[in-house]
């Protein structure tokens, strides 16, 4: 029997479920008209997919604006390059090292941002990315400043992912193994623990639950998250740099979540292969392609605040026989 809650959330999971579809079809069409760099870009949006929903964990969730949350990108990349060096290979292997520096990482630094709020927690979070970025930046064995090539890709169980159709579905499944484990921890009493707390820490509190602790789980949950779109960044561009922690990173995977919809999963999806398809579609016409993508970004902003899922949820409900269940932010 259908409740209130599976029909909100039927169709966002149909519209994700759509989203894996059109992207699986992408090698094939990419053969057929025999342009391999349509996949190359196609791989770069599901790898910024997967850290923007981490990201979406804690911002949309949890109302933790982190200004700092690309930091675990470029530590996720540079397990690729420190196991490497340390005779690990593995892509299992790498992401369970890049998971535990992260997490390591997040667990200290996260301990220390929550004690404060607002400005304050964004600034706190910029300054230990910057941190890790200058930690990095000074490792003149890594290249410093100028990154350090790979000398191959890494292989999973024991098989290399030296094709571009292989790595492109890698990414693809983890995307959709990270989305499923993360609709399932929304919808469990963890999760609905975060979303309470976004809306009132003090409410949740005053009924017994400790917000500090389920913060701090889902701050460290996001690092191991988006440390995993690291090693799979840094496979596919075979190429490590302290510039994937930069600051501007943060604030692109930011801009992703505005795109798609802030607090809903498909949205963070959507709004990462938006944001790096229109990149490369403006920058086919100008070279100062920023200043379109900033006018676009900004009519988002104004006309459409809730992103993509809130266009499609006005369109849907201006369409015939289609109604508001009262879905709200948050809700995937």
């Amino acid at each position: 029997m259908s409740t209130p809650a599976t029909r909100t959330l039927a169709p966002r999971l149909s519209a994700a479920l759509a989203i894996f579809v059109v992207m699986a079809a992408v090698p094939p069409l990419a053969l057929a008209l025999d342009d391999p760099f349509l996949m190359v870009i196609a791989s770069r949006m599901l790898v910024f997919a997967i850290a923007a929903l981490s990201l979406d964990l804690i911002l949309g969730y949890g109302a933790m604006v982190s200004f700092g949350h690309a930091a675990y990108l470029g530590i996720g990349a540079y397990a690729v390059a420190l196991g490497a060096r340390w005779g690990v290979t593995d892509l299992l292997a790498q992401i369970l090292l890049g998971m535990g520096m992260s997490a390591a990482f997040a667990t200290v630094t996260g301990a220390i941002s929550l004690r404060t709020r607002g400005v304050y927690f964004i600034m706190i979070t910029l300054a230990f990315a910057q941190m890790a970025y200058f930690f990095f930046v000074a490792q003149s064995s890594l290249g410093g400043d100028d990154g350090v090539a790979l000398q191959a890709r890494s292989t999973l169980l024991g098989l290399p992912l030296e094709g571009d159709q292989t790595l492109y579905y890698t990414i693809l499944g983890a995307l959709v193994a990270i989305y499923a484990g993360l609709y399932r921890l929304t919808l469990s009493r963890f999760g609905r623990v975060l979303k309470g707390t976004r809306e009132n820490a003090l409410r949740m509190q005053a009924i017994g639950y400790r917000p500090f602790r389920y913060q701090l789980v889902a701050y460290v949950i996001a690092a191991c998250l988006c440390s995993v779109a690291g090693v799979l960044l840094a496979n596919l561009t075979e190429y490590v740099s302290p510039a994937y922690m930069s600051w501007h990173r943060s604030g692109e995977l930011i801009v992703m979540l505005v795109f798609g919809g802030i607090g809903t999963l498909t949205g963070a999806v959507a709004g990462a292969l938006v944001a790096v398809g229109l990149e490369e579609l403006l920058a086919v016409f100008s070279e100062h392609w920023r200043l379109g993508f900033g006018l676009i970004l900004v009519l988002v902003v104004l006309f459409s605040p809730d992103g993509l899922t809130g266009l499609m949820r006005r369109l849907g409900l201006r369409a015939p026989g289609l109604r508001n269940d009262g879905e709200g932010r948050g809700d995937d």
